[in-house]
């Protein structure tokens, strides 16, 4: 009786681990093979590829930026200006009826 209370003690252990290996068994058995996968996707790699060592290869050959502070916030205060401004009324005040 002793261990039968102890099993139900970790009834919830046991169901988990019993769907854990249904789902692992169902996952090997009806997943595809390895070798589908990249035959479907082997463009989507090569391309991927191609722009990393297209991007590496431009961060290698372009010139550093100075590395003076005032030249990097003087650069950022402009976008950070346009970003921050108010360019275009949000209404036609010229229509408005008061």
């Amino acid at each position: 009786m002793e261990i039968q209370e102890k099993l139900l003690k970790f009834r919830y252990h046991f169901l988990g681990a019993l769907l854990f290996c249904l789902t692992l068994f169902s996952l090997t058995l009806m997943a595809p093979r390895f070798i589908t996968l990249l035959a479907y996707f082997w463009p989507l790699f090569l391309s991927t590829a191609l722009v990393f060592a297209l991007v590496f290869f431009i961060a290698k050959t372009s010139p550093l930026p100075s590395s003076d502070a005032t030249s990097l916030h003087s650069a950022g205060q402009g976008l950070l200006d346009y970003v921050a401004g108010h360019h275009d009324p949000p209404f036609d005040t010229r229509h408005k009826s008061d």
